[in-house]
């Protein structure tokens, strides 16, 4: 293995080799059930901007990977 893939494999550990790619939240604006999409690849920790796809206002995404490939997810309002 290379410096860089040990570094990788530090960062995400492999665990059973599944993680997380959709959670179901619910939009801050109008309370309404949403599963949304989300990427490991992208790091074990993320925050980015998605707009609810019930009433179109936008959301803070952040998701924080566990471990074993779970995925904490939150939506906050995008003026907060």
């Amino acid at each position: 293995m290379t410096q860089e893939s040990d570094a990788l494999d530090e960062e995400f550990p492999r665990g059973d080799g599944t993680a997380a790619t959709d959670a179901v939240v619910y939009c801050p604006y109008c309370n309404e059930s949403v599963e949304i999409s989300i990427d490991p690849g992208s790091g074990p920790t993320q925050q980015y901007v998605e707009d609810c796809e019930v009433c179109c206002q936008p959301w803070t995404v952040s998701v924080q990977y566990r471990a074993d490939g779970a995925a904490d997810v939150s939506v906050t309002p995008l003026d907060e």
